[in-house]
């Protein structure tokens, strides 16, 4: 019997590389970044889920200054009912975020700047 959602994510477009699994051996999420110049594992609490109209919003802090700009991902989560294959294709959207701020307090103006990229990929179950 099909289990009917999906627990890992892998998706890539335009460099990037992302795979994000709900759970793991330890209970705890995994999220890996790649792009072309770097490479980031995160887990557990390093990762942000919101649950939102679109879909769940994971996202993640590819760099973070507590006296400048940070820079974050946050992968769009489709829902998927996955088909007895247990696995089915998915295209969704990475969104990359540059927060602008200083140590004098936030710049005037828009203080977050997006890149949107398209990405495709697969959804599955695995077992842990």
């Amino acid at each position: 019997m099909a289990n009917t959602e999906p627990n890992l994510y892998e998706v890539h477009g335009h460099g990037i590389h992302v795979t994000y699994s709900t759970t793991s051996i330890t209970g705890k999420p995994l999220f890996n970044y790649h792009d072309a110049a770097q490479t980031k594992n995160f887990s557990g609490d390093q990762i942000q889920v919101q649950e939102s109209i679109l879909g769940k919003l994971v996202s993640v802090f590819l760099m973070r200054t507590i006296d400048g700009p940070s820079t974050s991902f946050t992968l769009l989560v489709p829902n998927v009912r996955l088909p007895p294959a247990d696995s089915a294709n998915i295209s969704t959207e990475g969104i990359t975020t540059l927060h602008k701020f200083s140590i004098i307090g936030p710049p005037v103006g828009q203080t977050e700047l997006y890149t949107v990229h398209p990405l495709h990929g697969t959804a599955r179950f695995v077992a842990f």
